[in-house]
């Protein structure tokens, strides 16, 4: 990392609980990450850098909020997560979990008793999120090994083979829990009231805790970065070493918080999480679960947020496809000023319109994007209609409801709809898309009614398939017809070459996906791999 000392960014205080104590540190400057200043500023080196980049997890450690009253624990990776972001929360470290008398505590004891660690390099970040895991699920009770898998597929470890680390997820709910290793929760709860923030609105990290305040910042401070989790910032600091004089962070604005039900879409703020976002996404269209446990690890899940994976406008961001198939669209704010001091204004959009080019967009140096909103199942086809209030009325918009990845086929009817979301990756967890594709049909009378594609790894910006659509609309849903809308797929898009897939390879697999949507609508499910359990999960 570039050295500190002769930096010219402001700086400012930091206050966070640890071991129910709050600890302060002043002049932390706003691009510093959360991991520099556990193992340079505290020494608190049982917390390491391995990838510098949230795909290892030897960096993680857990976060505790108060949400409604109770304590909420999130096991996230500190080298890319800004350090200003966790003001006013709790942090644990694998250094924090132990007795005072330094009896482990069960996720590290745990560890010990089923030979979980060889190298030791990666087991910290392992027994953080057990730990994590251990405060979720009622001192480790119940955890299968098949939840296991999932809750920890944001650590990799080269030694192990990861049986004896499943082995003690399994086993710390059974161990006993040491004096002084559990956590004091009202104690905890009652120590981060004391933490409410203090912000002047001039601070080099500002973190507003309202809609209207926020938006005033960004009008104010137009060049200020923007960060909704860090998850992608965080890279642009550990690996290309870029320093920013201000910080502008959208996640405590309480009403982007929510997620807001009406009757034909939810309305998704953008300072709610990648893991929150997806759980109200499946709860809505529960086929979607699969996609959303494969997104990314869950310290990336628990750090990154929806609206920030949108506004980022990555190529190979794995949730437009998806979010586009689906035909949700996105609000953008801003504050204006009035006579009468000021109001918020606001305009919608469908999210494909939104970009412009790579990482570029249509919004104002003063605007943000504040609500992703998605049709809800049986909403009405779209019209044009412009969003009212803060997370809108009742917009009707396109939706498809009914299979999706790993469900099965729809039931025989003279309509039926389908929804699939495919991501093709090297590693079945925690990696990034080569090609992503979404597609969403209804099918009346056997000839295709309706149809949305959204498509991520094969252009600038992610996409929406219009000229495959147009091959498949009206048409019958047949062999022939998916034969000629495959190569219309793979005409469209002009992807690159790059180190996740050659350009040929991404041609091919988008047809090859539409293939393997025909296939699964006429009830084939073997094709799918997340269909196949492996010996270990069923051990």
């Amino acid at each position: 990392m570039l050295a500190r000392m002769n930096s010219k960014i402001s700086a400012q205080t930091l206050r966070f609980i640890r071991r129910g104590q709050a600890v302060t540190l002043h002049h932390v400057a706003p691009d510093r990450t959360l991991l520099e200043v556990l193992r340079e500023d505290l020494n608190l080196t049982a917390t390491k850098e391995g990838c510098g980049e949230g795909d290892c997890g030897a960096c993680t450690v857990v976060l505790g909020e108060s949400v409604n009253g109770k304590l909420q624990y999130r096991a996230i990776n500190s080298c890319i997560r800004l350090a200003a972001s966790v003001d006013g929360m709790a942090v644990w470290t694998a250094e924090d979990i132990a007795s005072p008398a330094g009896e482990l505590h069960p996720a590290q004891e745990a560890m010990v008793q089923c030979h979980g660690s060889q190298c030791g390099f990666c087991t910290p970040g392992f027994v953080m999120s057990l730990f994590g895991m251990y405060q979720n699920h009622q001192n480790g009770q119940a955890i299968s090994r098949e939840q296991t898998q999932i809750d920890l597929s944001g650590n990799l470890c080269r030694c192990t083979g990861y049986r004896p680390i499943l082995d003690a997820a399994e086993k710390m709910g059974s161990l006993p829990l040491p004096a002084g290793c559990g956590v004091d929760e009202a104690a905890t709860l009652a120590a981060l009231k004391t933490l409410k923030p203090k912000q002047t609105g001039d601070e080099a990290y500002l973190r507003p805790t309202t809609l209207a305040a926020l938006l005033q910042q960004r009008a104010k401070f137009p060049k200020a970065q923007v960060v909704a989790g860090c998850t992608d910032v965080g890279l642009w600091v550990t690996k290309l070493h870029k320093r920013f004089d201000r910080v502008l962070d959208v996640t405590a604005a309480r009403e982007l918080q929510r997620v807001e039900t009406y009757p034909n879409h939810i309305a998704i703020g953008a300072a709610v999480s990648l893991t929150d976002a997806f759980a109200a996404l499946v709860k809505e269209r529960p086929q979607l679960k699969t996609f959303g446990q494969r997104f990314a690890g869950l310290p990336v899940r628990n750090s990154g947020t929806l609206g920030g994976n949108v506004a980022n406008g990555s190529p190979i961001g794995d949730s437009m496809p998806l979010l586009i198939a689906l035909g949700a669209s996105v609000v953008l704010m801003r504050w204006k000023k009035t006579a009468a001091g000021g109001k918020i204004v606001h305009r919608e959009l469908r999210l494909e319109d939104l970009y412009t080019g790579y990482r570029t967009n249509v919004m104002r140096a003063d605007e943000l994007l504040c609500w992703i909103k998605v049709p809800r199942p049986g909403a009405p086809s779209p019209q044009p209609s412009p969003a009212r209030g803060r997370g809108g009325h009742s917009l009707p918009l396109p939706l498809g409801e009914g299979g999706g990845e790993g469900s099965p086929a729809c039931p025989p009817a003279e309509s039926q709809e389908f929804m699939r979301v495919y991501k093709i990756s090297k590693r079945f967890d925690d990696d990034i898309s080569a090609v992503c594709l979404a597609i969403q049909m209804t099918v009346k009378a056997g000839v295709v009614h309706q149809v949305s594609i959204g498509a991520g790894g094969v252009a600038a910006t992610p996409a929406r398939a219009h000229q495959t659509e147009a091959a498949l609309l009206g048409q019958p849903w047949n062999a022939d017809t998916v034969m000629a809308a495959a190569a219309a797929l793979r005409a469209e898009f002009q992807p690159i070459s790059d180190m996740r897939a050659s350009a040929a390879y991404r041609q091919t697999v988008l047809g090859n996906l539409l293939q393997r949507f025909w296939l699964e609508s006429q009830g084939r499910q073997g094709i799918n791999l997340e269909n196949l359990k492996t010996l270990e999960v069923l051990a």
